[in-house]
């Protein structure tokens, strides 16, 4: 409805006119958005993110402005510019984004979490309840794990039968089971299924092999048969236009928005210790090519040389190094990287064609130098980037092998929509400061 007053009041004409058109459209936007999914994700997956149906949402946006431009003009109104409406659609998504957002803030203080049972035992059981540590916006709660410790080996089978320690469906609160063994198979998911559809539990599956549903790959269908179709090909020069256009543009209006802010920032550094306002360290770029990364400084100037007191680079026990206490950092150090306000500087190297907006976080020439084969052709397959899935994904919480995990997810679904999707989720993860240090 506000959509419609937003376009209609632009193009002249009465309020009440314009409240009675928004009236008779809701009913046709309502059903378009059912048309597309956008009222059954909630009920299917167990992170619900705004940002995640940015393109949905797009879309339905471009397709409903055009219908009531259509209606606007057959019912002789005069239609804003070019420039107007495109900026009134932006407006759409942002509104549509924004509301979807409250709404589930709203639906979250009013309905109780999820009460989800993981079925499994080994690795897989393993990276599925450390989500649950790693993710507090889940709005799920584990309440049990059956199988660990006992349900292992090559004839695993487990059904309803399990679940008895814990309670049956819903009269207990059981509202969802997450499968997460290697010992999954059609067998053991065919015998589920009659249970949870008579007491309406939701039922999900980690897969036995990463690659068998891992990061670049899509679902297709031939009648009844399914088909994994696996990207392996690479990024198209369309999309790597539209991200090198989204940094020059956007790194541009970021510096001339922020530059105020950026100065504040630079004279409180130096009035609050000895050394410049700016750290510039050697960082691994795109084919490990090694580039100069700007930062606000955040420690004292003899933070380098104190360096050896703490860790030894060749011992560690995986290329990363970060400590959450650690004593090198000023005190307005820590809250500009509580912040990620210490990352600004970096808007200028993106500008330079060093690193991207979004993309893999730079890591420091030596420690890349520790990476092994695999780890080396995935965060150094494209530019590094000031934000990333790491960002969103846990930050400075997140371990080696799920920092590579996360950033090969990204690497090889690599699109415009994404990086998008990316920057909208930093606010939100910059907000809470989960893992930053």
């Amino acid at each position: 409805m506000t959509v419609v007053l937003l376009f209609g009041l632009s193009a002249g004409g009465g309020t009440w006119t314009h409240l009675a058109l928004a009236l008779a459209m809701t009913p046709i936007w309502l059903v378009s958005a059912k048309l597309m999914g956008l009222y059954d994700r909630d009920h299917r997956v167990l992170r619900h993110v705004a940002a995640d149906e940015l393109p949905q949402l797009a879309t339905w946006a471009v397709l409903n402005v055009a219908v009531l431009l259509i209606v606007l003009d057959g019912l002789g109104a005069t239609l804003p510019s070019a420039s107007i409406a495109a900026g009134q659609l932006l407006c759409t998504v942002g509104l549509a984004l924004t509301l979807r957002f409250a709404a589930r803030q709203l639906w979250r203080s009013m309905v109780s979490p999820e009460r989800v049972v993981i079925v499994g035992s080994g690795p897989l059981e393993e990276a599925a309840r450390r989500k649950f540590e790693l993710f507090e916006d889940l709005h799920a709660e584990l309440v049990a794990v059956v199988g660990r410790d006992r349900l292992v080996g090559p004839d695993l089978r487990f059904d309803a039968e399990l679940l008895r320690p814990v309670g049956k469906g819903r009269k207990l609160g059981i509202d969802r089971i997450l499968i997460a063994s290697p010992h999954a198979d059609e067998e053991i998911i065919a015998g589920l299924m009659p249970f949870c559809r008579k007491h309406e539990i939701k039922l999900g599956l980690v897969p036995p092999a990463r690659g068998m549903f891992g990061t670049a790959v899509q679902l297709d269908h031939i009648a009844e048969l399914p088909i994994i179709q696996y990207n392996t090909w690479n990024v198209s020069r369309s999309t790597r236009l539209g991200k090198q256009v989204i940094d020059i543009v956007g790194s541009s209006l970021l510096l001339l928005a922020l530059a105020p802010l950026m100065a504040v920032i630079a004279c409180e550094v130096m009035a609050g210790s000895r050394g410049g306002a700016f750290y510039c360290q050697r960082r691994c770029g795109r084919d490990g090519k090694p580039f100069r990364m700007w930062k606000f400084r955040t420690m004292y100037a003899d933070a380098e040389a104190r360096l050896g007191e703490l860790v030894e680079l060749e011992t560690l026990a995986t290329p990363v190094f970060k400590l959450e206490r650690d004593p090198r950092v000023t005190s307005f150090g820590r809250l500009l990287r509580r912040t990620s306000l210490d990352e600004l500087p970096q808007l200028f190297n993106v500008l330079r064609g060093d690193m991207s907006l979004v993309g893999p976080r730079p890591e420091q020439v030596e420690l890349v130098a520790c990476y092994s084969e695999e780890a080396r052709s995935i965060r150094l397959a494209v530019k590094p980037g000031l934000t990333g899935p790491m960002q969103i994904f846990g930050r400075g919480a997140l371990t080696f092998e799920e920092r590579l995990a996360v950033e090969r997810e990204y690497v090889e679904n690599l699109s415009v929509m994404r990086d998008l999707r990316i920057l909208l989720m930093t606010l939100s993860a910059v907000v809470k400061g989960r893992g930053a240090y």
